[in-house]
């Protein structure tokens, strides 16, 4: 009851400052009703970080994950590690210039409207977070692939999707790095785990030839550029009750 009332006040204030926040004051100057304006935004965007952080705990939380049995990977539990998190894609989006097509909301943090319906999960060294992914979990809402695909045929032949998303690694290598393999991992056992079919993602054509020694993993189609990426991509979607050899192997 608690979290309801609460949930209820934020969506009532942010309503208000809605309202208010085109609203000027005709007896102020120009620049105090620009710097009100800023500071409403900002305070809006500041109820929206509370709201999006309390519903993601709380859809995390619910998620099957055995923390004995999968290491050196992480499930999201708490509002400062879900900030790290939104901390990293920020400053490795920034550094990839990747800014117009995956904007933060709040300068430093980059979140959105998907987290709350995603298992987040991420590695760590002792100082910082390392990497991090989500499995946005299919729901009434559209998933973000389908701005560019119609999923009715994937949905025909698996009835319970989830889509990878925001997966990076702070420290990009040219092998398979550690927090990949955990990563990949994590996303293996919360498919098996949440009875999922498969899982949907957009990756470079040339990552292909990595997952596709995964077993299970097949090219729905093929994009020339993704939003203002210009990159060859491909769409692709993975069976994990299909994995390979390989894939046992080297990630579990």
């Amino acid at each position: 009851m608690v979290n309801i009332n609460r949930n209820q006040t934020l969506s009532q204030l942010q309503n208000l400052v809605t309202h208010t926040i085109n609203a000027k004051l005709e007896y102020m100057s120009e620049q105090f009703n620009k710097e009100q304006q800023y500071a409403l935004e900002l305070f809006q965007k500041r109820i929206l970080l509370e709201k999006l952080v309390e519903e993601t705990l709380q859809f995390n939380k619910a998620i099957n994950w055995d923390k004995e049995m999968i290491k050196n990977v992480y499930l999201v539990q708490s509002a400062e590690e879900l900030v790290d998190v939104f901390k990293l894609r920020s400053d490795i989006y920034s550094s990839l210039n990747y800014g117009k097509e995956f904007p933060d909301i709040i300068e430093g943090l980059n979140f959105d409207s998907y987290d709350p319906n995603s298992a987040i999960i991420y590695t760590k060294n002792d100082k910082e977070v390392m990497a991090t992914c989500r499995l946005i979990f299919d729901s009434d809402n559209q998933l973000p692939i389908e701005e560019k695909l119609n999923l009715e045929d994937i949905r025909t032949k698996h009835k319970k999707i989830a889509e990878v998303s925001r997966l990076m690694v702070r420290n990009e290598q040219k092998t398979l790095s550690m927090d990949f393999k955990y990563l990949t991992k994590g996303i293996y056992m919360i498919l098996i785990n949440n009875d999922l079919d498969a899982s949907i993602s957009v990756i470079k054509k040339d990552h292909f030839k990595l997952y596709g020694k995964f077993g299970g993993f097949n090219v729905e189609r093929e994009l020339s550029s993704y939003g203002h990426l210009d990159d060859t991509f491909v769409i692709t979607s993975w069976d994990p009750k299909e994995i390979s050899k390989f894939f046992e192997k080297a990630f579990l």
